[in-house]
């Protein structure tokens, strides 16, 4: 694969994001990921998945200089419907997916990471979801997924100001499950990820199948919505602003248009 990298030891696949510098989600990107889980889902050796970043981040957003070659709201809303279904995918997964964040996990990068059945943190990684700075709104089900861990107001709080919080912070809203030092992270989730591994593979696809029941119908229409949203929000004149201010690494001036 171009943009991941899989080793597979004591029941536990370790999959690394490589796409230097900041291992953006790009369509590919997320292509391989689904090919990756074609991979190890009907492997007996693969018990858990642990998704980490290679470098400074996990991941630290959506390929911004791609969504320049997006040319209609309609393509843009498909796009994030192919995004959507391979976190879906993860996140009703038959083997668990746990994601170790270091450095950053931004945007797309977070929901990413929010698409994994839980989350590792780096007590000072960053992670958030600050595409209205660009004029957007998230559009792999970040909308959604983001209320569920940290409620309404702070999801609330997040979008609106675009502010990310800190790895200890996201433990404290329930976003992350623990938090450890950078050298601990990896150590710490192998460690998890082992003791998941030796438990029942028949018990553990049964526990993960009765989670996603929690999710409720008004779930999926909320995340199809924010598909058809990411399209109409896309073709404004701010997201043009916001696209272009972000590439000139300038503040934008949004105009309400």
């Amino acid at each position: 694969m171009e943009y991941l990298k899989i080793t597979i030891e004591d029941g536990v696949a370790t999959v690394a994001i490589d796409r230097p510098p900041a291992n953006a989600l790009s369509s590919g990107l997320i292509q391989e990921i689904d090919r990756m889980l074609d991979k190890v889902e009907n492997d007996e050796s693969v018990r858990v998945i642990v998704l980490h970043g290679e470098g400074k981040f996990f991941s630290a957003g959506a390929d911004i200089k791609e969504f320049t070659t997006v040319t209609s709201g309609e393509q843009f809303s498909k796009l994030a419907s192919a995004g959507q279904d391979v976190f879906e995918r993860m996140e009703s997964f038959n083997k668990p997916i746990i994601a170790a964040i270091h450095g950053a996990a931004l945007g797309g990068g977070l929901e990413l990471a929010m698409g994994c059945h839980f989350r590792i943190v780096a007590a000072k990684a960053k992670l958030g979801l600050p595409e209205l700075q660009l004029g957007l709104i998230p559009g792999f089900a970040g909308t959604q997924r983001l209320p569920r861990y940290v409620g309404m107001a702070k999801a609330a709080e997040m979008l609106l100001t675009s502010d990310p919080i800190t790895g200890e912070e996201a433990v404290r809203f329930g976003l992350a499950n623990h938090a450890y030092s950078d050298e601990e992270l990896l150590p710490k989730t192998m460690d998890m990820a082992k003791k998941i591994a030796k438990k029942s593979p028949i018990a553990v696809k049964a526990a993960l199948q009765m989670l996603q029941y929690t999710k409720t119908a008004s779930f999926y229409e909320g995340v199809k919505a924010e598909a058809d949203s990411f399209g109409e929000v896309f073709v404004s004149e701010d997201a043009k602003e916001g696209i272009q201010a972000f590439i000139e690494k300038r503040e934008p001036q949004f105009k309400g248009n």
